[in-house]
């Protein structure tokens, strides 16, 4: 498991205690090394994973002190919103094709040749040194939101790529949905930039629409076979205890 995947299993450890009630809003966590026993990871997992939580607004981390259970329920500014997949993936198809509509007839051709080198890392999924196929997925739709020079679009659009990238929940699904369809992804990317290549708005909108639809499809299907991994991991326990305490009895 790489260091990346391990923290946001370690965040959603975290998140588990927080709901089961084990430490309320308002509660300090235990000190980095005692989580790090506990979990059987490193301090730096552990601390990723109380950043990230922060991020979303789960934890607040206080210098020399410790980190702190919030209260989800109450705002917080400059905390990302706890949204789900198919929310975020819902905006992100409404922002992104309209910022691909505009893009489209003033896009310059470096923007097009930029584009052109993601999608054969994205292709390839190998690492060019700066990027690797994750990455340059995300900057191909950064290239596309500046290309629109319209400054609150690309202010809407990182936003949206703050909680695709730091919401634990939702990096964690969309994770598995891009490395089983890098294909269909490299295809949808594609069409995309051929569209913007022939500075057709209509096309670069509805290509940008085909990609985030096919994506909610996908996210469809693996929140399913979650739900039933959870109800087969859950029942699994339900049966342990039961015949640890047939044995006891």
């Amino acid at each position: 498991m790489t260091d990346k995947r391990l923290y946001h299993q370690v965040a959603e450890q975290i998140i588990d205690l927080i709901e089961s009630g084990e430490y309320p809003p308002g509660s300090r966590l235990p000190g980095e090394r005692d989580l790090a026993e506990k979990f059987g990871v490193s301090r730096v997992s552990v601390r990723e994973a109380e950043i990230s939580l922060q991020a979303v607004g789960r934890l607040s981390i206080k210098v020399g002190s410790g980190a702190y259970v919030m209260d989800p329920s109450e705002g917080h500014p400059g905390v990302l919103p706890a949204v789900s997949a198919f929310e975020l993936t819902e905006a992100r198809a409404l922002f992104e094709a309209e910022s691909a509509a505009i893009a489209a007839p003033i896009i310059s051709d470096a923007d097009l040749d930029r584009l052109e080198s993601l999608i054969q890392i994205m292709a390839s999924d190998t690492d060019d040194g700066e990027l690797n196929a994750e990455k340059a997925d995300e900057e191909f739709h950064r290239v596309i939101a500046k290309a629109s020079n319209n400054d609150a679009i690309v202010f809407t659009i990182e936003n949206l790529w703050r909680m695709r990238s730091e919401a634990v929940q939702v990096q964690s699904i969309y994770n598995s949905v891009c490395k089983q369809d890098a294909k269909s992804r490299e295809l949808e990317h594609r069409a995309i930039l051929d569209a913007l290549k022939a500075r057709d708005s209509s096309a670069a909108r509805n290509a940008m629409r085909a990609h985030f639809t096919r994506m909610i499809e996908a996210l469809l299907v693996a929140s399913e076979a979650e739900a039933y991994r959870q109800v087969k991991q859950q029942a699994s326990e339900s049966r342990s205890r039961f015949l640890m305490a047939s044995r006891l009895g």
